[in-house]
């Protein structure tokens, strides 16, 4: 009996580890409902180890007990501290691995000693050693370490037909890469590669806890930077808030008792809009844009010989990211495979096919439309009120839900019409019609008001739009059953209005 390779995705601020069983691919639950390890390694009182969740939950209390990101400092003859003991960076993303081992063992009942591991494509040979130490120093017989668009690829891809090039935009918490490929019959051909190892969705995060700290001197007029623990608590913060703002118009940094001046507590409690968030991150993006020509002069091609962008890594849920990729080279990315989970996937393929089995498939439950609603906008040089907006991209794996901001027209405004479609046209008109609603009392307020208008899309293929009145609360949300299923206008729909409590898109 063949024992089973696992395939490890060791990533900068997570990790998972996959199998193929029974010709399917399968990520393994690091706990009841989750998928992904938090790479992060920390030291309790009492001496014992902790990774994953419990490490992370214990950096924001801890920093000096605990390590993260540790995936920047592989390949360099260097040593971190944890707990006043130094560790080289193998030893810590050995410990990672030895984990996600002990995990995969429980799961399928049998030792495990084998793995396929991924890296960056642009990772020096020296970063490519130290990955494979970590794996021996975890217990492991690295076969195989392959690049993370390879794997990328094979996720997206490992039953097509046909020949195509594809760009790997690979946006992971410390890592940026991208990868132009040829993907043709049963293999992945890596034709030219660039990125920058220490650009991701960390440095995203720097710039939200940035946005805090600015915030902190302004109102409180107090310096956190100085202040270790409060910077861990405001990194957990940022965190928190950059997931929020991929699908939600608004977030909040919040974090009560953060530190004291003059003996007085500071508690921090600040919004932070999408479009702010965007502002601050604007230069990564343009960055990573940059490193795409780089890659497609590297291997010969223009923008119009790539067939198709893949998405890998949890950065890359960023709208701004999507938009300009899309803006850039006018196709939208496809992101039906969970880029935080696609790597690992890939992995799993490559150590399965290496064990002798035969090509596994990957299954996933897409939208096979695009939802949207219509605002007014420029269209083709002047403003047009049925601009489509879209919330809900066709490909999009389900259930899924998308918030944006849209704001009133008119001074005193009182109520705003809802229209609702499915299509890809940019003009709304041209798109079919599956519901509309209005919501009617908004405040007595400025032209500009906010409401908060969200699509969420279930795996039975029901479509839930709601909008609400930012300040107030006030909201009304219409039900669309069989949404999927819709091929021409349909006002069939269920209606219910609320209000609890008692964007820069106009509606």
């Amino acid at each position: 009996m063949t024992s089973t390779i696992v395939g490890i995705d060791l990533g900068t601020t997570n990790s998972e580890v996959a199998i193929v069983r029974a010709g399917r691919v399968e990520v393994i639950p690091v706990a009841p409902g989750a998928r992904i390890l938090p790479s992060v390694v920390g030291l309790a009182d009492d001496g014992s180890l902790l990774v994953g969740e419990t490490a992370r939950n214990q950096y924001a209390l801890h920093p000096e007990r605990s390590v993260r990101s540790i995936k920047r400092r592989m390949g360099e003859y260097t040593s971190v501290q944890m707990a006043g003991k130094d560790y080289s960076p193998q030893e810590i993303s050995a410990m990672i691995l030895r984990r996600l081992r002990e995990i995969a063992e429980a799961h399928i009942g049998e030792t495990v000693s084998k793995a396929v591991i991924t890296v960056p494509a642009y990772f020096s040979d020296a970063q490519r050693q130290a990955t494979r130490e970590a794996g021996e120093i975890a217990g492991l017989e690295v076969v195989r370490i392959i690049n993370e668009p390879t794997a990328a690829a094979l996720a997206y891809e490992n039953c097509h037909s046909g020949a195509r090039k594809a760009l790997v935009y690979d946006l992971g918490g410390g890592t940026f890469d991208v990868s132009v490929v040829n993907l043709e019959s049963d293999v992945v051909e890596v034709l030219a590669s660039h990125g920058n190892n220490h650009l991701g969705g960390d440095d995203f995060d720097q710039k939200v806890v940035g946005f805090a700290l600015d915030h902190l001197q302004k109102v409180h007029q107090v310096d956190a930077r100085q202040d270790p623990l409060a910077m861990a608590r405001l990194q957990r913060a940022a965190e928190a808030a950059k997931i929020t703002l991929s699908d939600q118009p608004y977030a909040t940094l919040s974090e009560e008792y953060l530190l004291e001046k003059d003996g007085v507590p500071i508690h921090l409690s600040v919004e932070i809009s999408r479009a702010q968030y965007e502002e601050l991150i604007e230069p990564y993006v343009a960055e990573t844009l940059d490193a795409l020509h780089v890659a497609l002069s590297g291997a010969g091609l223009a923008v119009a010989n790539i067939n198709e962008i893949l998405l890998v890594g949890g950065a890359t849920r960023t709208p701004l990211v999507q938009r300009r990729l899309e803006e850039e080279l006018g196709m939208q990315p496809r992101a039906e495979v969970d880029p935080d989970l696609c790597v690992a996937m890939g992995a799993a393929i490559q150590a399965a096919v290496i064990a002798g089995a035969q090509a596994p498939t990957v299954l996933v439950d897409v939208t096979p439309y695009t939802f949207g609603t219509s605002a007014l906008e420029y269209f083709m040089g002047e403003m047009y009120p049925y601009c489509y907006v879209p919330l809900i991209r066709k490909n999009t794996p389900i259930p899924v839900s998308r918030s944006e901001a849209f704001c009133t027209i008119f001074d005193g405004q009182s109520k705003v019409d809802i229209n609702v479609y499915q299509g890809e046209d940019p003009d709304a008109l041209n798109n079919i019609e599956i519901g509309r609603f209005t919501i009617e009392g908004l405040r007595d307020a400025p032209a500009g008001n906010p409401l908060i208008t969200t699509f969420s899309l279930d795996v039975n293929g029901i479509l839930q739009v709601t909008s609400r009145e930012k300040e107030t609360g006030l909201q009304h949300s219409i039900t669309i059953d069989n949404a999927i299923n819709v091929k021409e206008p349909s006002l069939q729909a269920r209606e219910y209005l609320t209000a609890s409590g008692h964007g820069d898109r106009l509606s």
